[in-house]
């Protein structure tokens, strides 16, 4: 038999490719009218049937906001003018953050019929996520410029450093969703496990207390905040609440977060290599 008529055996399968993950992200991006539509909807749905429909959304993080606010001020002795904001603002970016890993872990087991029945990207998916949250952000911002006119910063040019912070954010819920999402949808208990975790490191970061109440009497860094530094959360609420309460965000807080962002798509190109093709058969 000849040998030049034996067909040679594929290296690796055809779909965990590079380019076919990258191929996936850009047409998911092209359907943006499906997952504008879906992530729209997804919000129309979760208060079908409500007088306020979506300013619930709204209405609630404000009550929770304000009443954190008024109650570890005063526990604190804090300033209501400046600590309001400052705990209104946190609730708000940790709300997008929170959301964003565990509404991403579960984006395909919860939709298993529509990624069965409709031949979409895996990241169309991803991208409704994080669309709703934006949605949900933008219902959200109302609280701060309401407590923002009862209770005035020292506003500048540097507020304008929200926006590249909000682009990070956007990058980041992409790829949480991505590799949480994946993951999640393999081993079911990693979405537990992240409702678990999220919980603990919302009190681990100031959101509702001030890292100036960690420092020394003599005015030092304490240990404690050193701590608080080792936190990724911690430099991701600081580079989007500093600008908006007129405060100066150092540079090593955007590094960071930079280096996190980086980190995190690398392994969510890995992630969508390795595993985007199996998801419908996972969910």
């Amino acid at each position: 038999m000849n040998d030049d008529a034996i067909p040679a055996r594929p290296t690796a399968s055809g779909s965990r490719t590079l380019r076919r993950a990258f191929g996936d992200l850009n047409a998911g991006l092209r359907n943006r009218e499906l997952w504008l539509h879906l992530g729209w909807q997804d919000i129309k749905q979760r208060y079908r049937r409500s007088v306020l429909g979506p300013l619930w959304i709204t209405v609630a993080t404000g009550v929770t906001a304000v009443a954190m606010g008024l109650l570890y001020g005063e526990l604190f002795g804090m300033d209501i003018k400046v600590f309001l904001p400052y705990v209104t603002l946190g609730f708000i970016f940790w709300n997008f953050i929170q959301a964003s890993i565990l509404d991403g872990s579960v984006v395909f087991s919860t939709n298993e019929g529509l990624i069965k029945q409709i031949p979409a990207p895996v990241s169309v998916h991803v991208y409704r996520v994080v669309w709703r949250q934006l949605i949900i952000f933008a219902h959200n911002i109302v609280i701060y410029a309401i407590v923002f006119a009862i209770f005035p910063q020292p506003l500048n040019w540097t507020a304008l450093l929200v926006f590249p912070a909000i682009v990070l954010f956007v990058l980041n819920g992409l790829w949480v969703t991505i590799v949480f999402g994946i993951l999640s949808t393999r081993f079911r208990d990693i979405g537990q496990l992240l409702t678990t975790a999220v919980q603990l490191v919302f009190f681990m970061t100031p959101i509702i207390w001030t890292t100036t109440s960690l420092h020394n009497t003599t005015g030092q860094t304490s240990s404690r905040l050193k701590l608080v530094e080792l936190n990724p959360m911690f430099h991701y609420i600081e580079i989007a609440r500093g600008p908006l309460l007129g405060e100066p965000v150092e540079f090593y807080h955007w590094a960071i977060v930079l280096g996190c962002t980086a980190v995190g798509w690398l392994m969510a190109i890995l992630v969508m290599r390795n595993y985007r093709a199996r998801v419908s058969y996972w969910v």
